[in-house]
């Protein structure tokens, strides 16, 4: 039977590996690469995987499991907001950073050419694809929120299950 710890862990571990099998699939499957803001989206997941992989494969500690699914939870919500953003440069309220889309600049008619035909640019506010008027980057700011919620409520809940214990029994479990 799983502790109560493991559980939101392994849920949020098959989360985070989803979002970015979906990510890599539409690149190298669908063949649409990715905007700079599209890798930053990438980073928070994989934090998450190695976060929660301690809490699965460790099996530390309640404390221990606690902080380390918050701070997973963090690593959401760092995420969402990098979605977020990405969401509004989609929607021209703002513009994006300085690699969004943009190439350095060339001192040479064939230094630039040798940029382009280097690389393919992509841009930040173009929206490849999109579902009910949502594009990738609006579901991952949803979904990443929705799992950053779901990670501080388990690891409050762990605390909390951990301290109602150590109340009841009089040392820790």
């Amino acid at each position: 039977m799983l502790s109560n710890h493991r559980a939101p862990a392994i849920l949020l571990f098959l989360g985070s590996a989803a979002l970015l099998a979906g990510a890599y699939g539409f690149q190298y499957l669908g063949d649409m690469q990715p905007c700079v803001l599209c890798l930053y989206q990438r980073v928070p997941h994989a934090a998450v995987l190695g976060l929660t992989l301690i809490v699965v494969m460790a099996a530390p500690r309640p404390v221990v499991a606690a902080w380390s699914i918050a701070v997973a939870g963090l690593a959401l919500l760092a995420g969402a907001g990098i979605a977020g953003f990405h969401v509004g440069v989609e929607l021209q309220w703002w513009e994006g950073t300085t690699e969004c889309g943009s190439t350095s600049a060339a001192d040479t008619i064939a230094g630039l050419r040798a940029q382009l035909l280097a690389k393919p640019v992509v841009r930040c506010d173009e929206v490849p694809w999109s579902l009910f008027g949502i594009s990738m980057a609006g579901y991952h700011m949803l979904i990443s929120t929705a799992m950053a919620v779901f990670a501080l409520w388990s690891a409050a809940g762990i605390a909390w299950d951990k301290s109602r214990r150590t109340d009841r029994d009089g040392a820790t479990t």
